[in-house]
């Protein structure tokens, strides 16, 4: 059974992933966010994962710098605090893509690069400029078992901006393709008080193209940024999709429990009158009441009324 909300599952790239999609651009991202200067021979691999976790979703960006630092960047317009399970999940699926497992099982201690994770956040909720969120917070308590020993042997943390237009000045000075993306994302939600999204997202366009904002990255992927805004699914749609399927899912188990009930009555309906069948026979051939009700397993009062 498919659901009938109109939104394609399927992953579409965020103007965000697109935009820091280059080593050239992602040097400048963690140089800003780190407060450090990335070489520019320093080799950076893209390593994004695809076809994970929820609707085929990708996680928004990952790469190496000099095969030393993992570096994990989820963008975000609502702050999930299920963030750093997920961070979690994912660094384990790219650790599996660039180690050799074979290696795992040698002697020699295999180095791995050292992981960071950071989420930007440009959602219109409230959020102070910096935040950390740690997976140990998830932990449930067990405090009250004979097992507990203080701490935990397992930890992540993530780091969170803000990168709404105003906030973070420093770093959106530093980087100065963050600080462009800061402002072409408030101006699509300032005209969206007045428009609609497909025209918000075509007004917020040309003006970042005449004030010199993203010029040379809008005017070269402008069709596709367009329609990055205009098609990709909204968190309200995800949350109705998911509703939809968890009822579709949820009428399937029904019929099927009835089915197997409806098929149970009916073989059971079918031995009874196999049964009665049997009984009218041996009836017929002069067997006493007795000997049918032995054969049928009917009851003698059942038998009579034949």
């Amino acid at each position: 059974m498919k659901s009938n909300v109109n939104v394609n599952k399927k992953h579409k790239s965020s103007v965000f992933s697109a935009l820091f999609s280059t080593p050239e651009t992602l040097r400048e991202l963690y140089s800003a966010i780190e407060g450090v200067e990335v070489p520019p021979d320093a080799i950076v691999d893209i390593n994004t994962l695809s076809n994970i976790l929820f609707m085929g979703q990708i996680n928004d960006v990952s790469f190496t710098i000099d095969n030393r630092i993992v570096v994990l960047i989820e963008h975000q317009s609502t702050i999930n605090e299920n963030v750093p399970l997920r961070l979690l999940m994912y660094i384990g699926r790219i650790y599996e893509k660039i180690i050799d497992r074979v290696k795992l099982y040698q002697k020699k201690l295999v180095k791995i690069p050292t992981p960071e994770f950071i989420v930007l956040y440009n959602g219109r909720a409230s959020y102070p400029d910096h935040q950390e969120l740690r997976l140990s917070t998830a932990f449930k308590n067990i405090k009250d078992l004979k097992l507990y020993k203080n701490g935990t042997s397992l930890e992540l943390i993530v780091q969170v901006y803000n990168i709404n237009h105003g906030r973070n000045p420093q770093l959106m000075e530093k980087s100065e393709t963050l600080g462009g993306y800061s402002i072409f994302m408030d101006k699509i939600n300032e005209y969206r008080n007045e428009l609609p999204l497909e025209e918000a997202a075509e007004a917020a366009i040309k003006y970042c193209i005449e004030h010199n904002i993203l010029k040379q990255f809008l005017k070269k992927n402008s069709s596709e940024v367009y329609n990055m805004l205009c098609e990709e699914p909204t968190i309200e749609e995800i949350i109705q999709v998911r509703v939809d399927e968890a009822v579709e899912e949820r009428l399937e188990q029904i019929l099927e429990e009835r089915l197997e009930v409806i098929m149970e009555e009916r073989l059971e309906q079918g031995r009874e009158d196999q049964k009665l069948i049997i009984a009218r026979n041996l009836l017929a051939k002069g067997s006493t009441v007795e000997f049918v009700h032995e054969i049928t397993g009917l009851s003698l009062e059942e038998i009579e009324k034949l």
